[in-house]
């Protein structure tokens, strides 16, 4: 005796392969249903190591490397435990500057080309154009955005320095005591927010006992573009603000 066909229904696909096809009663439709493919879920991202910013750190240390002849500036930036987290190189000097540094003294007529790095790379260019009579300059981004200007702004007495932005005075560095490494950073109100010294007492005495070696006290994390330049001030005090005018009150 026949037996009757099955009733109509999903049933495993007489084609092969995962899935079912529809069977009418009669017979195979092509209607067909396959498995839904897994989802796959990304792995989570892998966070990015970054070593600590130059911004975020409230001492910095700034040590200028030892040269026989200093025909170009390089300073070690470390934190307050005197782990190194950054640098400030020289960088676009041609032989023949070097060679008008060994030979002369005519630094403050020439132009310098800073930068500043951290664990990620530069993050701050400074150019000190050639000199007259006041020192000035220019700070930008790696990628050639402006963030301001630091301008000197007398001659005689205790040396002050602007910091300008988009024609704006937002601060200023005012030498206490040129000889003794004393200047105070203000905001535009006059406000100390920042302290460059020789006198900190978190390290040993002896780290500051040269003058290649100074610390910087950021009183809290600022806002900018006054945050960085206060770090372009602090971190080039020497080369790029005090060389020409050492010996000054």
């Amino acid at each position: 005796m026949t037996q009757p066909p099955p009733p109509p229904g999903w049933y495993p696909d007489p084609a092969g392969g995962a899935g079912a096809r529809w069977w009418d009663g009669q017979g195979w439709t092509d209607h067909v249903q396959r498995p839904a493919a897994p989802v796959q879920v990304p792995p989570p991202p892998v966070p990015v190591q970054h070593g600590p910013s130059l911004y975020e750190q409230p001492v910095l240390i700034v040590s200028q490397k030892t040269k026989l002849v200093e025909l170009t500036n390089e300073y070690a930036v470390m934190d307050g435990e005197g782990r190194q987290i950054g640098a400030v190189v020289q960088v676009g000097q041609s032989s023949l500057k070097k060679a008008v540094r060994l030979l002369s003294n005519l630094d403050q007529f020439l132009t310098h080309r800073l930068e500043v790095r951290d664990a990620r790379g530069p993050v701050l260019v400074l150019t000190r154009p050639a000199k007259v009579m006041k020192s000035r300059v220019v700070v930008e981004r790696p990628d050639g955005a402006p963030i301001g200007e630091i301008v000197q702004a007398n001659v005689f007495g205790r040396i002050r320095f602007d910091l300008v932005a988009n024609g704006q005075l937002v601060g200023a560095i005012q030498a206490e005591n040129w000889r003794a490494w004393d200047f105070a950073i203000t905001d535009a109100a006059g406000v100390e927010v920042a302290r460059i010294t020789k006198t900190w007492e978190g390290l040993a005495r002896t780290l500051f006992t040269t003058a290649d070696r100074y610390v910087v006290l950021v009183h809290y994390r600022l806002p900018e573009p006054l945050g960085s330049l206060v770090i372009a001030s602090a971190l080039t005090v020497d080369t790029a603000l005090k060389q020409d005018d050492r010996g000054l009150n």
